[in-house]
């Protein structure tokens, strides 16, 4: 099959799998009166009479916004495991080897502890805090790389995002140890949710994935050459060192923004990227809008399935990633170990 049709079959997996979300649950709604909804907030056509309000709040106001944010969550987090793959030149390598999660996550939980989570004011706390923390975590593994290593060679920022990673989730133990009543909302966290988010969540994510996705496609060329390794990069004339700082930077506020919206929710970093490459090769200029397609739709399944199998109980989207992630993750390790 051409390109052209690959791509077409991605963007029509991607509008069924919006289409799913918004229309599966325990308040069924067909693809025609999403349309009807749809037709009547975008262009005024007038809804059809009788149609029930209570369908075009549950469409508007619940399901469009919350598959709106998983699609943005999981756009993002694809782009950004096919960026540090390439950058890292390692296949497993993902943008939470940075330290955005653990960071995120101890920001969260200090947010949950303090009380500043509870009401009006958790709204916009919580994920400032969760941003913050995660961004500086980030910023902290990368001066310190460079400290070490003024070339910033690829094992040197794997290992330190390792390390502080470690030492930031054994902050985040401690703190979750020494207040047990807040455990378990901590860890629910954690594992990720798109539940009772707004429209103003899934603009935030969905802006800053177009950004990076733009600056991403722009640099298209240096993924390309950086694909070959470090030697092969400036070989071309890529100036390594600025172009890894401007691509981990991006990574990391494209990571950062969806973790504190949606928690802490892995392996669509690893899987989409693999996939996309598979059927699309290596040209990080088609592969970069296909990852975000494909991860967009990968998530919003994953939500779909979350929210539906265990009705009226909710399982945390991390579950249902990791499910399929983890078996996936020994597959690509062993792969590479045999080539």
């Amino acid at each position: 099959m051409k390109t052209r049709g690959k791509a077409a079959l991605v963007c029509l997996a991607a509008a069924a799998a919006v289409a799913a979300g918004v229309g599966v649950g325990s308040v069924p709604v067909s693809p025609v009166d999403i349309g009807c909804v749809l037709a009547e907030r975008l262009f005024g056509v007038a809804l059809p009479e009788g149609f029930s309000s209570v369908t075009q709040g549950l469409v508007l106001n619940i399901r469009l916004p919350r598959v709106a944010l998983a699609f943005a969550a999981g756009a993002a987090s694809a782009m950004g495991g096919t960026v540090m793959q390439s950058v890292l030149k390692n296949p497993l390598a993902s943008p939470y080897g940075l330290g955005v999660s653990s960071g995120a996550g101890l920001g969260a939980a200090l947010v949950i502890v303090s009380g500043l989570g509870a009401g009006a004011l958790g709204a916009l706390a919580l994920p400032a805090a969760s941003l913050a923390l995660g961004l500086a975590t980030v910023a902290a593994s990368i001066l310190l790389a460079a400290r070490l290593d003024k070339t910033l060679s690829n094992n040197t920022i794997i290992l330190t995002g390792m390390v502080l990673s470690l030492f930031v989730n054994a902050l985040m133990s401690t703190l979750t140890a020494a207040n047990p009543e807040y455990s378990q909302r901590i860890l629910l966290w954690q594992l990720g949710s798109f539940s009772g988010r707004g429209w103003a969540a899934a603009a935030a994510v969905a802006a800053v994935a177009a950004v990076c996705l733009a600056a991403f496609v722009r640099l298209a060329p240096e993924l390309d050459a950086m694909t070959f390794g470090e030697e092969q990069a400036l070989a071309l004339g890529v100036e390594l060192r600025r172009t890894k700082w401007l691509l981990i930077v991006l990574v990391a506020a494209l990571t950062g923004v969806s973790v504190a919206f949606a928690g802490v929710i892995g392996f669509v970093d690893l899987i989409a990227p693999h996939v996309v490459r598979r059927f699309f090769g290596a040209r990080h200029r088609l592969v970069l809008p296909m990852a975000a397609l494909a991860g967009g739709a990968f998530m919003t399944v994953c939500d779909l399935a979350a929210r539906t199998l265990a009705s009226p109980s909710e399982i945390p989207v991390g579950s249902i990633t990791a499910l399929i992630g983890a078996p996936f993750f020994l597959y690509v390790y062993f792969a590479h170990r045999r080539r």
